[in-house]
């Protein structure tokens, strides 16, 4: 059976990732390798992040694709393997995996969803930024470190330039 995908030129899509080991912290501890991937793509395969938030087992996020564009996919692909190739090859790794020359790092699919309108998009907005509250990681939504919150609470535009992404997510090393 084969996997059918949404794909809307210029369109504006939620996702969510997750790495194979549910209960490991690999993201999170990873942030500044998990920034290296996510900016090298986004320079070379432009898009708008309109809220993201990385949790410590997965990402969601929302996109806004360039007019003409509907490559999310590629984008993914490339972000999820520049992390992989970053991390030291130590993961387990299935016979399955082994033979396709997979890491393991990452869950091999990933959710999608198109967004269909303004309340649409307000209401994944508001899921982004309510997970790691729902997760038990913080109490208040703007004390987790890796949202873009903090950013668009502040400003009022969802467009966030590649700086304020990064001052967003708190990925600067100290």
């Amino acid at each position: 059976m084969r996997y059918r995908r949404v794909l809307v030129p210029g369109g504006t899509y939620f996702f969510t990732l997750a790495i194979a080991q549910r209960n490991s912290a690999l993201l999170t501890s990873n942030i500044t390798l998990l920034r290296s991937a996510y900016k090298s793509v986004f320079k070379s395969h432009p898009f708008t992040t309109l809220a993201i938030v990385i949790l410590p087992d997965h990402l969601h996020a929302i996109w806004q694709l360039p007019a003409g564009d509907c490559d999310y996919a590629k984008r993914w692909r490339l972000i999820k393997s520049n992390f992989s190739r970053q991390l030291n090859n130590c993961e387990h790794k299935s016979p399955s995996r082994i033979q396709k020359c997979e890491r393991g790092i990452w869950q091999r699919r990933y959710w999608e969803h198109y967004i269909k309108d303004e309340q649409d998009l307000m209401n994944h907005i508001n899921y982004i930024y309510f997970n790691p509250v729902k997760h038990k990681y913080v109490n208040q939504i703007e004390d987790w470190p890796f949202s873009s919150y903090r950013k668009l609470s502040k400003s009022s535009p969802f467009n966030l330039s590649d700086d304020e992404l990064d001052i967003a997510l708190n990925l600067y090393e100290d």
